[in-house]
């Protein structure tokens, strides 16, 4: 059995503790075990009263490489810099598919990649490391998505669609199939991107325009 240790203890690290317990109650010969989480506090581990332990702060938590971690936040920048120092240490990390994603055979998902319930990756996809895909998003076939990227819930990234790293796609966002898109970006809830989109841009609207730039990621 798989021990899995989650960073993060907000929202979204409870529905990632959701995923697993589903994922263990259809595939028991496959079961995780949570064995509790990590962050920088245990605020939000007391307000979701987790059954599971909190095991200390990131700070002062010793690397186990008998686990596997996964990220449950989307702050990037922070994760990367995280796994940056998880790494060195020798760290694991798991990538998650939720039972009810329909995944292609033929496409590639990286490390540390959490896909949400049904959500859909399509023919010949590569989907980079460490990114995020949110429930019922769809990527579609032949499009390439890089590293540390959050893509929100029902989100449609249509076929050849190229997207760099740091991007962050808001809910009912959607490109047409084709456009490339940079690093840094923020495309807003319900924009549809119908051009291409270089980097550090603020993008909303149908077609979707730029609004503002970015501070570039130190």
């Amino acid at each position: 059995m798989e021990k899995v240790i989650l960073i993060g203890t907000g929202g979204h690290a409870a529905e990632v503790r959701e995923y697993i317990h589903y994922h263990n109650s259809l595939k028991p010969e496959q079961a995780f075990e949570l064995l509790g989480f990590i962050d920088v506090n245990d605020e939000l581990h007391k307000k979701y009263n987790y059954k599971e332990p909190f095991l200390g702060t990131v700070e002062n938590h010793t690397i186990r490489q008998d686990v596997q971690y996964m990220f449950c936040f989307g702050n990037m920048i922070y994760k990367q810099q995280l796994v940056k120092l998880f790494k060195v240490a020798g760290a694991n990390f798991l990538t998650f598919i939720h039972p009810t994603a329909l995944i292609a055979e033929s496409c590639s998902i990286g490390q540390g990649v959490l896909i949400s319930h049904n959500a859909s990756v399509g023919p010949m996809a590569v989907i980079g490391d460490f990114n995020i895909l949110n429930s019922r998003c769809t990527i579609g076939h032949d499009t390439t998505l890089e590293n540390y990227n959050f893509i929100s819930p029902q989100v449609s990234l249509s076929g050849n669609t190229s997207i760099g790293s740091h991007n962050m796609f808001g809910v009912n966002s959607a490109t047409i199939p084709g456009v490339s898109i940079g690093d840094n970006n923020t495309i807003g809830a319900g924009s549809i991107i119908t051009r291409n989109v270089a980097h550090n841009a603020i993008i909303v609207g149908v077609p979707g325009k730029k609004i503002k730039t970015k501070e570039i990621p130190k």
